[in-house]
């Protein structure tokens, strides 16, 4: 069973930055795409941004221009930077592995870290 820990998260004003980090101890963490995920009370759970093997990146509209999503193959590590965060963004947010289907979607595996989370408030 892969181990995800995700961390970074916190409490910002709108506008303000933060860099989340989520560490697996998946074996194969270089080879797999990784996508960072939030689910917002009474919402599901949405993809925000992924990263392939090879550090392809895709975004959310609703995030595009403001998030940065990275990996470090040799700490098995992904990360977000997340600048000009709004209220909307307020969430907990939550790593995995994902792999591809049709038309360039994303699917998550089916196991979680515990989330980390973010609150944008003035």
């Amino acid at each position: 069973q892969v181990q995800l820990v995700e961390s970074g998260g916190g409490s910002v004003q709108p506008g303000g930055s933060l860099r989340l980090s989520c560490v697996t101890s998946g074996s194969l963490f270089a080879v797999n795409a990784m996508g960072w995920y939030r689910q917002a009370p009474g919402n599901q759970r949405e993809l925000v941004a992924a990263i392939t093997s090879s550090s392809s990146a895709t975004y959310a509209d609703s995030v595009k221009g403001r998030f940065t999503i990275s990996r470090d193959n040799a700490k098995k590590t992904v990360y977000l930077q997340m600048n000009s965060l709004k209220p909307e963004d307020t969430a907990v947010y939550y790593c995995t592995t994902i792999f591809g289907g049709p038309g360039g979607s994303w699917f998550p595996y089916d196991y979680w870290g515990q989330g980390t989370q973010v609150t944008v408030s003035s």
